[in-house]
């Protein structure tokens, strides 16, 4: 990121304030999102203005998003921190679950997709790759406080709509998986799914993930 683009997010971001341990979402993380758009500092500006509005950002430079269906997208979720390195922010949209990956990833994915499918297992749902040229809606940094709206399996509640985070940005420099993690989680959730349909087990609730053990 150039001094210049540094310059245009450092500035105070009020709606950071008001931040809950539910959302997660600090003035860093914050920053770190609103560097995907073109106007970094109206972004910032526009949270604090209107602080539970969920706002479209670009792909392909900051971030790349893979989208899967929110229970396989869960289930890579929990190989991710269980067996492997953690993940970088996710939300959920309009039931999908959206992995923030290293920018590169949509480009090579599917490639790697379609060769395991192949070779190996089967099982993996279309997963959706965005990068450069698309652009997705992500959660606001500050959930709703609306006791009467939706929550979701993590407990977080749901912005207007329909968007939340699940891990939330917390830095300026977060970690993001590449294609070969991600490739990794989605062949571990896909085997773990057929073991579910044959060992069936009760829902173990709402799960966290501790962010703290990724750096």
């Amino acid at each position: 990121m150039s001094s210049t683009r540094d310059e245009l997010i450092s500035g105070p971001f009020d709606a950071a304030e008001a931040t809950t341990a539910v959302s997660g979402v600090t003035a860093e993380g914050a920053a770190w999102l609103a560097s995907a758009g073109t106007y970094p500092r109206s972004m910032l500006a526009l949270w604090a203005e209107r602080p539970l509005a969920p706002v479209v950002l670009p792909c392909g430079s900051v971030f790349d998003i893979v989208s899967a269906p929110a229970l396989f997208g869960r289930r890579m979720l929990d190989r991710l921190w269980d067996e492997g390195p953690g993940s970088g922010p996710v939300a959920v949209f309009r039931g999908r679950m959206l992995m923030f990956a290293a920018p590169g990833t949509a480009q090579r994915l599917p490639s790697l997709l379609r060769w395991e499918e192949v070779g190996r297992t089967d099982g993996i749902p279309p997963l959706l790759c965005h990068g450069t040229g698309d652009a997705v809606t992500v959660p606001a940094p500050t959930p709703s406080a609306d006791r009467t709206s939706s929550a979701g399996p993590d407990g977080t509640r749901a912005t207007p709509g329909g968007a939340r985070w699940v891990v939330a940005p917390d830095t300026r420099n977060p970690w993001l998986p590449g294609p070969q993690v991600l490739l990794w989680a989605a062949v571990r959730a896909a085997r773990a799914a057929v073991r579910i349909s044959i060992f069936p087990h009760a829902d173990q609730g709402a799960k966290v993930y501790d962010v703290s053990r990724r750096r």
